[in-house]
């Protein structure tokens, strides 16, 4: 009824059967780097999460220079990715705060104006073109101050 199997025949199906294990043993070594890759990117949120917390520890504490030390890790280790949005807004806002005596206003607009070109979809887009506009506003109102100053003195002559 049956034929034997030939000696070739034994073969194919040895093939297929290590085919088969060697597919289902790399798909597990699949699974278990993804989840590697997981724990790694959770670990890496971790980390961002209290560079951005200690900023805005030392913001209060009126330590702007550190400050801006952290939210500059936060950015290097966001990848041009969230929450990397929310360390420019706070070097931003670092460089517009008035109690810090190095604010400087071009900076911070500097800063705002990156947000909107590198994080088009951030929510806090809105909030960084309102500040680019009050800034600007204080910046020209400042030339133009600084040009009144200039006329007294001329007039004064």
């Amino acid at each position: 009824m049956g034929r034997k199997r030939t000696r070739a025949g034994k073969y194919i199906y040895l093939c297929i059967a290590c085919l088969i294990f060697f597919t289902l043993l790399s798909c597990n070594a699949l699974k278990e780097s993804k989840k590697d890759g997981i724990k790694q990117e959770e670990m890496r949120l971790e980390t961002i999460s209290k560079h951005l917390m200690l900023a805005k520890k030392l913001i209060e504490h009126g330590n702007y220079e550190a400050s801006l030390g952290e939210n500059q890790n936060v950015l290097s280790l966001s990848n041009n990715r969230p929450p990397g949005d929310e360390a420019l807004f706070n070097m931003g806002l670092i460089f517009a705060h008035y109690r810090n005596p190095q604010k400087d206003y071009k900076k911070s607009i500097f800063y705002f104006e990156k947000l909107l070109k590198e994080y088009p979809k951030s929510p806090l887009r809105e909030q960084a073109k309102i500040w680019i506009g009050v800034l600007e506003v204080i910046e020209k109102s400042k030339q133009v101050d600084i040009k009144i100053e200039e006329l007294k003195k001329e007039l004064s002559k």
